[in-house]
């Protein structure tokens, strides 16, 4: 497979490009500033630049073009303010979203936030980012050219992963190490049976690839 993905130089996007890689698939990732592709070569995946807070849509969409799919891990970060909420954690995953549709890249892979929601109450700049996640995922739910699965983590650690995990639905709060995330991100692109999904995902006793089989009715 041809997998982009946005948000390239992210932690998680940085051990899924590494998985990928691993297992055969020719892997791209966008980013922002170009000294960080260096890393994304280290894991093994190819650097585009594009800012997808000013990039068109037809821009996005050449660098989508011949994909088989596309994964959607960018985020304002941390230690960004609200508006930046809405420019990338909303707008560019709208972007994305359109961009893999007109590309003809049906796959769509959304990596959200557990508890995002586009009527979240608050005036705190988290509030602000599971507002702006809630409406992204609600604009890809609602896109009849995608093939889409969200999977929404829950307190992201940089633990070593284990490799068990709890999948559904609804799973209840709990922490999950990035690594393990990348490995359910890695299988369920490869599952398109999981399309149509909305996943929550904590750290729990289940093996990924049995925990991801299972949600897609195998």
């Amino acid at each position: 497979m041809r997998i982009v993905i946005a948000g390239g130089h992210g932690q998680i996007a940085l051990r899924l490009e590494r998985l990928l890689a691993a297992r055969g698939d020719e892997v791209a990732g966008i980013i922002r500033r170009a000294e960080q592709g260096d890393d994304l070569r280290a894991a093994g995946a190819e650097p585009v630049l594009c800012d997808l807070e000013s990039a068109s849509e037809e821009e996005v969409s050449a660098h989508l073009r011949g994909a088989d799919a596309a994964i959607f891990a960018a985020g304002a970060g941390p230690d960004s303010g609200a508006a930046r909420k809405e420019t990338v954690d909303r707008g560019a995953a709208v972007l994305f979203a359109d961009a893999a549709a007109r590309a003809g890249v049906r796959r769509h892979v959304v990596v959200s936030s557990m508890g995002a929601d586009p009527e979240h109450p608050g005036d705190e700049v988290f509030d602000a980012y599971q507002r702006a996640k809630g409406e992204a995922d609600a604009y890809v739910r609602a896109h009849r050219g995608l093939d889409w699965t969200i999977l929404r983590p829950g307190m992201l650690t940089n633990d070593a992963g284990k490799g068990l995990v709890r999948l559904e639905a609804a799973t209840g709060r709990g922490p999950v190490p990035r690594d393990d995330v990348a490995a359910v991100l890695a299988e369920l692109v490869d599952t398109p049976a999981t399309a149509g999904l909305t996943l929550e995902l904590i750290s729990g006793s289940t093996p990924v690839s049995v925990a991801v089989k299972s949600v897609a009715g195998n």
